[in-house]
């Protein structure tokens, strides 16, 4: 296997690490206002990621490090052409931060109030900017051939397929912090969180339906893959075992598991995505010629061993702080003195 496979698949991996473990901090904050009545319910809320989220972030900076150093190409196409998307995913992240630790810091009721909503607002926006960008990847952009991405303003990236994929987006990590919060909650929340479960995997499953019937019909590239590539089936096959898994395993009140599986099938949902592009990994609409593979935007080969060797070394510390972290802050989230 070339240096070029290992380190899309260490890309890919990161970005399914990112959008399990902060995907399920989105959730939360999109089910902030609607799962959560009261102060100290949102109170209880915020707390359930309260002591992790920041290390959740770890992982986009990690995906955005590998992304520079292995494909610098992309790095340097997307961060140009997406400049003014990427501004404003930096901003909602910025606000939810800031609304996750100013929110406590007074007791007014309007105070709180307007920090509750920024929360939930920072967290469905990001959701949102997150499916779009993915919905452009995978129908490609105007690329040139020196590389660079034409596009006028940043609406020029709303159209309805980034729309739709966006929309799928907030319904899946909507669903996945509800799955989280009926793990870290009790009593009343935790009742309202599983009872938007069900809901929110029907509103996922039709959006994911149009958004499959979408791409078969406009002949998106993944699709034409899959159509040829008889084993690749078995990654949407694994996805919709671990989907279903978790609708019994809400139902059975195993908790843990339906975490696991929701997890699995965030994971494998991404796999899908990610195998339906290889070797790509930007696209041009304009010729396919200008497309941005994992052999044409790479670096040297001696940079990608020397970053494999370092990956090699640092990853085990980031995994077993995470596991740590979890393992500390495990149970059910219990309101304390100094909690948010």
């Amino acid at each position: 296997m070339s240096l070029n496979i290992i380190w899309f698949i260490l890309f890919v991996l990161i970005i399914s690490g990112y959008l399990i473990l902060d995907g399920f901090d989105m959730g939360v904050g999109i089910l902030h206002l609607f799962v959560a009545d009261g102060d100290e319910e949102r109170r209880i809320s915020l707390n359930s990621i309260g002591p992790i989220w920041d290390g959740n972030e770890v992982w986009l900076v990690l995906g955005g490090g590998v992304l520079f150093a292995a494909f610098p190409i992309v790095y340097g196409s997307l961060f140009s052409g997406f400049y003014a998307a990427m501004m404003l995913v930096l901003l909602f992240l910025i606000l939810r931060t800031v609304a996750i630790e100013f929110r406590s810091k007074r007791k007014g009721e309007g105070w709180r109030g307007l920090w509750d909503f920024i929360f939930f607002l920072g967290s469905i926006a990001l959701a949102f900017l997150f499916g779009v960008a993915f919905a452009n990847v995978l129908k490609g952009v105007p690329l040139n051939q020196q590389g660079e991405i034409t596009i006028n303003t940043v609406l020029d990236l709303l159209h309805p397929f980034a729309l739709l994929l966006g929309a799928t987006t907030v319904a899946l990590l909507g669903l996945h912090g509800a799955v989280y919060l009926n793990l870290k909650t009790t009593d009343d929340i935790q009742d309202r969180a599983r009872a938007w479960i069900p809901w929110l995997m029907l509103v996922f499953c039709v959006l994911a339906g149009a958004t499959a019937v979408w791409m078969y019909r406009q002949g998106y590239p993944s699709v034409t893959l899959y159509l040829q590539v008889g084993w690749y089936w078995v990654l949407p096959v694994i996805a919709a075992v671990a989907f279903i898994a978790l609708y019994f395993m809400v139902r059975r009140g195993q908790e843990f598991w339906a975490f696991v599986c929701s997890a699995i099938f965030i994971a494998f949902a991404l796999y899908t995505l990610g195998a339906g592009l290889f070797p790509n990994l930007l696209m041009s609409t304009t010729n396919p010629a200008y497309n941005l593979t994992i052999y044409n935007a790479a670096s040297q080969p001696n940079t990608l061993t020397v970053m494999l060797i370092i990956a090699l070394i640092g990853m085990p510390f980031v995994l077993l702080y995470s596991a740590g972290v979890y393992y500390i802050f495990r149970g059910k989230v219990r309101l304390e003195p100094d909690s948010y």
